[in-house]
């Protein structure tokens, strides 16, 4: 199993989702919790298996959930750039790559 590295960025992009979504539904933002956990549990088994998206990243994209995790994978690590919301502020996380193992 690869060990997981979060850019620290990625904390808000969970944080500031969560709160939207326990402030549409109560449990709303729990459900996305489990299902980033596993998006996260997927793409550690297959890291491979997701499409390329941007500068050596790839894309795993959440079901029930308008958000993807984007990740770069190398053999022991996996360094989950940004949990990106798929239709705002395209590109975003880019300036995170420069910081990022490739």
């Amino acid at each position: 199993m690869a060990e997981f590295i979060f850019h620290p960025e990625t904390k808000d992009d969970i944080s500031n989702a969560y709160t939207w979504y326990q402030q549409q539904a109560e449990g709303l933002g729990d459900d996305l919790l489990a299902e980033l956990e596993t998006a996260f549990e997927a793409i550690n088994e297959y890291p491979e298996a997701w499409p390329r998206f941007t500068a050596n990243t790839r894309r795993f994209l959440l079901s029930r959930f308008p958000f993807s995790v984007i990740y770069v994978p190398t053999p022991d690590m996996i360094h989950v750039v940004a949990i990106m919301h798929n239709s705002r502020k395209p590109g975003y996380w880019l300036d995170r790559l420069s910081r990022t193992v490739r």
